[in-house]
């Protein structure tokens, strides 16, 4: 991490919170207590701030002697909100494609799935604040500069999003291998929201509540599944060839 991407002390991380930084995470030293430190806490809770308890060595390791416990991540890139990438998208005319990842936390897979969707012309990556991958130089560097090109949005909840899309006309789509439908089969010329859940657990309990319609990839080796990255490049990548052949 370079320190540019840090900003360390409880005062300053209050005033760059205040101030709109976006920031994925504040890291907190165990045992931190006062009227200061209370004041950072509450303005965590405020601007909805994600933050961890973590051993003072790894404060030490991003930022030094003088991080007086507290060490806030700075994002490189600027988070858009979901509900004006889909709103320009209906008024336009287009049919929006939405793509939201679900427990995905390896950056490498962030980042190459990044890639194919703005290749693949993806309105929007969708990714929760809790228990995803960090936007970090190496997600950045693996999707080649898409994630300064694509629209990212940060929410709270991927269900409360899912159902704000629904209201907007969208189908959603899950990739799971246990679907007994094949991917291609899938109608995607309308409004489409696709989700990618982690390889280990797949798509969560919430959020495989909202999804309408759950597609599969053949696979005909020994291993179970592909790598999520490259199952999320197959079918944006289905949806891109649908839409502009006019058929399913």
């Amino acid at each position: 991490m370079q320190e540019k991407d840090t900003i360390y002390g409880i005062r300053a991380v209050i005033e760059a919170v205040e101030s709109g930084k976006d920031i994925d995470k504040v890291l907190i030293k165990p045992g931190l207590q006062g009227e200061l430190f209370n004041e950072l806490m509450a303005t965590l809770k405020t601007h909805k701030i994600n933050w961890q308890k973590v051993p003072q060595e790894k404060l030490f390791k991003l930022a030094g002697k003088n991080h007086q416990g507290v060490v806030a991540l700075v994002s490189p890139l600027s988070y858009t909100d979901l509900e004006p990438v889909v709103e320009a998208a209906l008024a336009e005319g287009r049919t929006p494609l939405i793509l939201i990842l679900d427990g995905i936390t390896d950056v490498r897979n962030l980042g190459a799935i990044a890639r194919s969707a703005e290749c693949a012309g993806v309105d929007a990556l969708v990714l929760p604040e809790k228990g995803s991958a960090p936007i970090n130089a190496d997600a950045i560097k693996t999707s080649a500069g898409a994630l300064f090109n694509l629209p990212v949005c940060r929410v709270p909840k991927i269900w409360y999003s899912l159902k704000y899309l629904k209201e907007k006309g969208f189908t959603i789509y899950g990739a799971s291998e246990k679907s007994e439908t094949a991917y291609y089969k899938g109608d995607y010329r309308g409004p489409v929201a696709l989700v990618m859940g982690a390889e280990d657990k797949g798509i969560s309990s919430q959020v495989h509540k909202m999804v309408d319609t759950f597609v599969a990839l053949p696979v005909k080796g020994e291993i179970a599944s592909l790598n999520v990255s490259v199952a999320a490049g197959v079918l944006v990548y289905e949806i891109l060839r649908q839409r502009e052949s006019k058929i399913s």
